[in-house]
């Protein structure tokens, strides 16, 4: 019979590593949505995470929002439009003919309880894994954002 090691060290050996990063990436945006809708942010979805994910949209233009996201232009505009509409962001004529999307009162507040939200996640998994593996966990991740590995 496998011991409890055995069966994790089989697990995490069979999971490849989009699934082990993608699985608590999700968890976080579902409770991101769930509690921006809570706090009266009611207009929000998963799909605006596309927008509103770090960096931000603020001071950025349309292609730029798009590249990040890994979606087209054209499907980014449709978010826009309906942050816009909703008055999260508003769009506006910056050099050249490219447009500047800048977040609006409500949407630097959306961003600020987002920020609130997850720095409660963060104490929550620093008390579930220990601060020193967090602190780890933090550590390669930031390793890897910080690589050519994901350019």
């Amino acid at each position: 019979m496998a011991t409890s090691t055995e069966v994790l060290q089989t697990k995490t050996t069979d999971l490849l590593i989009g699934a082990l990063l993608r699985v608590p990436a999700q968890a976080i945006q579902r409770r991101l949505i769930k509690e921006l809708n809570a706090a009266g942010f009611d207009e929000l979805r998963l799909a605006h995470m596309a927008v509103l994910q770090f960096p931000g949209p603020d001071g950025a233009r349309p292609g730029t929002i798009a590249e990040r996201a890994g979606m087209s232009k054209q499907a980014i505009n449709q978010l826009l439009s309906s942050l816009e509409g909703y008055g999260y962001i508003v769009r506006s004529d910056g050099e050249g003919s490219a447009r500047v999307v800048h977040a609006t009162e409500r949407g630097h507040a959306a961003f600020w309880k987002m920020v609130d939200i997850l720095r409660d996640i963060e104490e929550e998994w620093r008390m579930e894994l220990g601060p020193e593996r967090f602190d780890q966990l933090k550590a390669l991740l930031f390793t890897v954002w910080d690589s050519p590995l994901v350019r």
